[in-house]
């Protein structure tokens, strides 16, 4: 793939001191990470509305851990592929470079991104909800069930239906983005809210806005610049050029 960087975006990045990474599924798909809608066997069977909720946890705590240890199965499997790493690799090059994802698969501080913010959570990450002690992968299962020491549940740190985002990572993602010079949109069409959001913070503080998509989607019309590929060939031409 060959693109055509004008010299209008090739300018705003050579000047640029502040980049934020806006991205989505689509990087992680690149991986191979299916969404959780995809999945095969059981759960393409069950609504993700019906597992990825906390009454569905309450109710059936064995089958919904069952299903993010599925999942979590798929993911380790994966590796960051070159838009994860050249994310991370621009920030020997800017004074400012920051990732705010819907990603729950901690690829992009797996690439080795220093200043990630996880609008959805982190799949490696657990927690008990009484007492709210934190927990890795290692999890103690009694009965099958992930118990705390308290004997409280534990569950997956992600945001699921119904929930709010975690208010300190949406506070510290929306400073990024009002400080941004750029704005890379990657891999996500800017339609799921409130993360979306990130998106108009950057453009009405006068960011540059750069997509980076497999085709045309809702926020192209509102971008500066959009380049329509793999975010993984697309991105190191990018910064190859500058």
């Amino acid at each position: 793939m060959n693109l055509l960087i004008d010299d209008k975006t090739k300018q705003v990045l050579k000047n640029a001191n502040s980049l934020v990474f806006f991205t989505g599924a689509g990087i992680s798909a690149e991986s191979g990470i299916p969404t959780f809608r995809g999945m095969d066997g059981i759960w393409n069977k069950l609504k993700p509305e019906e597992l990825a909720n906390f009454n569905a946890f309450l109710k059936n705590p064995k089958l919904v851990w069952e299903w993010y240890q599925h999942r979590k199965e798929i993911i380790h499997k994966c590796q960051p592929n070159s838009a994860h790493k050249i994310i991370a690799d621009v920030q020997n090059n800017f004074e400012k470079v920051s990732v705010v994802t819907q990603n729950i698969d901690n690829l992009h501080r797996r690439a080795g991104s220093k200043k990630v913010y996880e609008l959805h959570g982190n799949i490696e990450r657990n927690y008990c909800i009484d007492c709210k002690k934190e927990y890795g992968d290692n999890v103690p299962l009694k009965d099958g069930l992930p118990k705390c020491d308290c004997g409280g549940l534990v569950r997956p740190d992600v945001v699921w239906f119904g929930e709010y985002l975690p208010q300190d990572v949406y506070t510290s993602a929306e400073k990024a983005a009002e400080e941004s010079d750029v704005l890379f949109i990657v891999g996500t069409t800017g339609i799921v809210y409130p993360a979306a959001s990130i998106i108009y913070i950057a453009k009405n503080n006068g960011a540059y806005l750069i997509e980076v998509n497999i085709e045309e989607t809702e926020v192209s019309k509102s971008v500066n610049k959009s380049f329509f590929g793999k975010a993984g060939e697309v991105l190191p031409q990018i910064f190859n050029e500058i």
